[in-house]
C-alpha cells in the first residue's frame, strides 16, 4: 500500500517477508482446495467465483469465542475473515461471543459439547478460559487463538497464535507520537482488564518520552465513554495525545474531544470505514492496522489445513499480522477495503 509505514522495530524487510509469508500460504490453500475441486469458491466480497463450490474435504464444523462486546465492528471483519475461508474449505462455521470471562468460558465449552472439529478462541481474559481451552484439546479438538493473550496460546495446548504483537504495537505509537511532538498522553481502555488492552498502554508508555495516563471507560456504553474522555480532558488541559485501542472508541474521543475543546491529536488502534473517515478529515492523526479480515481467515484455513494436510505454521511463535501504521495519505486504498468489509 503507498504511504504505510511499518511499524518499529520491525524493519520494511521483516513485514514484507511476513507478507509473502501469508500469501505464499494463502496461495499453498488454493493450491489444494484447486486439487479437491474445479471451484474457487468465493471472492472477498462474497460473490461466488468458478461454479462456487468449495473444496471437497470432508464437511468441518469450526467454532470461534472471542471477548467482543457488542456493537465492536473489529469482529465483524475478522468473521467476515473467517466466513470467506470456511466458504472455500467447505466448513460450518459457528461464532459466539462475550465480554465476561466466566461467559466466554461456557461458550467454549458449548462448542466442546457439540463436538467441533476445531476451535478458535481469544484470550483477552487468559485465566477464564484457560481450563476451558486445555479441555478441548484434551478431547482432541485442535485450538488456534488469536488477537488476544498470544503468549499465553503455547501453554495451553493451541497450534499457533495469530495477531499481533501488543507491546511492539504499542512502542510504535509511543514511537510516532514522540515524532509528532507530545508531550501527554491518554491511553483510552474500553474493557478493563483485557491483557491485550494494556499492554498497548504499556507498550506506549515505554516508547513514549512524555507522560501516559491510563483511563477505563465502559467501551459498550458510548455515551458513558464519551462523557468520561470529555470529563479528563477538561479536568487536565496539559494532555496532548489520545490514544484510542478500538476503531468505535476513536469516534466518541473525536466527540469528546471536541465537546472538552481541546486540541489534542487522536490516534487508534485498528481500522473501520469510519476511522478511514477520520483520518481523512485529519481528525485522527494516524492508526495502527493489525489486519483483522486475516486473523479470522488464517485460522479458519490453517485448522482445515491441519485437518486435510497435519500442516502447521509458526513453529512455535506467532503468526504475525501487524501491526502497521496507516495515515491520511492511505485512505484511497482504505476506502476500498474497509467498504467491502475485509479492513
Amino acid at each position: 500500500m503507498n504511504g504505510v509505514r511499518t511499524a518499529s522495530p520491525f524493519t520494511a524487510r521483516s513485514v514484507t517477508l511476513r507478507t509473502a509469508a501469508a500469501l505464499l500460504a494463502s496461495a499453498a490453500l488454493v493450491a489444494l482446495a484447486g486439487g479437491c475441486s474445479a471451484a474457487g469458491g468465493q471472492d472477498a466480497e462474497g460473490k461466488s467465483g468458478g461454479s462456487g463450490k468449495g473444496a471437497a474435504t470432508p464437511r468441518m464444523t469450526i467454532g470461534m469465542v472471542s471477548h467482543s462486546g457488542d456493537g465492536d465492528t473489529f469482529w465483524d471483519i475478522v468473521q467476515n475473515g473467517a466466513e470467506q475461508a470456511a466458504a472455500k474449505d467447505n466448513v460450518k462455521f459457528l461464532y459466539a461471543h462475550d465480554k465476561e470471562g466466566a461467559q466466554q468460558a461456557e461458550l467454549i465449552q458449548s462448542y466442546i459439547d457439540q463436538k467441533v472439529d476445531g476451535l478458535i478462541v481469544t484470550l483477552a481474559k487468559p485465566q477464564a478460559v484457560k481450563a476451558a481451552v486445555r479441555k478441548a484439546v484434551a478431547q482432541g479438538i485442535p485450538v488456534i487463538t488469536i488477537n488476544s493473550g498470544g503468549e499465553f496460546s503455547q501453554a495451553y495446548g493451541a497450534l499457533t497464535h495469530i495477531g499481533q504483537d501488543e507491546s511492539v504495537a504499542g512502542r510504535a505509537v509511543g514511537d510516532e507520537l514522540n515524532a509528532r511532538h507530545a508531550k501527554k498522553t491518554l491511553c483510552v481502555i474500553h474493557e478493563q482488564g483485557n491483557v491485550s488492552l494494556e499492554d498497548r498502554c504499556a507498550g506506549v508508555r515505554k516508547a513514549f518520552h512524555g507522560t501516559v495516563e491510563n483511563l477505563n471507560v465502559d467501551g459498550t456504553n458510548a455515551p458513558s465513554s464519551q462523557s468520561s474522555v470529555e470529563a479528563k480532558l477538561q479536568s487536565d488541559k496539559s494532555i496532548d495525545a489520545i490514544v484510542t485501542l478500538g476503531a468505535p472508541m476513536a469516534a466518541i474521543s473525536v466527540k469528546a474531544k471536541e465537546e472538552a475543546g481541546s486540541s489534542a491529536q487522536i490516534a487508534t488502534f485498528d481500522l473501520n470505514s469510519a476511522v478511514v473517515k477520520l483520518l481523512k478529515a485529519k481528525d485522527i492523526t494516524f492508526a495502527v492496522d493489525q489486519q483483522p479480515y486475516l486473523q479470522g481467515y488464517e485460522a479458519v484455513d490453517l485448522l482445515w489445513l491441519h485437518k486435510a494436510n497435519a500442516d502447521v505454521l509458526g513453529g512455535g511463535k506467532p503468526v504475525l499480522t501487524g501491526p502497521a501504521l496507516v495515515t491520511q495519505q492511505d485512505v484511497p486504498k482504505l476506502t476500498e477495503y474497509t467498504g467491502r468489509g475485509t479492513r
